[in-house]
């Protein structure tokens, strides 16, 4: 394996997609202290992505790892009918609308507007721009090839 072929869009790639991984066991989401009421699955204090989200837990480490398939692609030299790196940076953008969905538009837990934001979110909006960054750098340094006129 040749790591000479990666430039620093899969860098990128690969640290926002570790950065997304390690944010799933941070703290995402804390109660307000003050509210007895407020809750995350029946439970006060703080919660992480992987303990609030049973299914998104999932679907955001699959997109964590996609910058590690594009770098084993690369490094591999395998041959793609689209361009290098971007299946990642939509992979990426699919990621970055979902944190942002949990974060600014659909907390969890009850009521929701007595639950506040926590490093781990940052951290996978940080992870997730990452991505899309790496991904985006990658796909634009790449050439499509062209097509003789007339064929779609």
């Amino acid at each position: 394996m040749n790591f000479s072929r990666l430039g620093r869009g899969e860098y990128l790639a690969v640290l926002g997609g570790l950065l997304l991984a390690v944010s799933l066991f941070l703290p995402w989401y804390e109660t307000n202290p003050d509210n007895r009421n407020a809750m995350i699955d029946g439970v006060r204090g703080s919660a992480t992505a992987f303990d609030a989200f049973p299914i998104l837990r999932w679907l955001l480490l699959a997109a964590a790892v996609a910058p590690l398939i594009l770098a084993w692609v690369i490094l591999r030299d395998h041959q793609l009918s689209w361009p290098r790196g971007e299946l990642t940076a939509v992979v990426g953008m699919v990621a970055i609308v979902l944190v942002l969905y949990v974060g600014l538009v659909d907390r969890p837990g009850t009521p929701s507007s007595q639950i506040s934001l926590r490093i781990g979110w940052f951290v996978a909006l940080i992870g997730c721009a990452l991505i899309v960054t790496g991904g985006a750098m990658r796909a634009g340094s790449t050439e499509r090839p062209r097509k003789p006129p007339g064929v779609l």
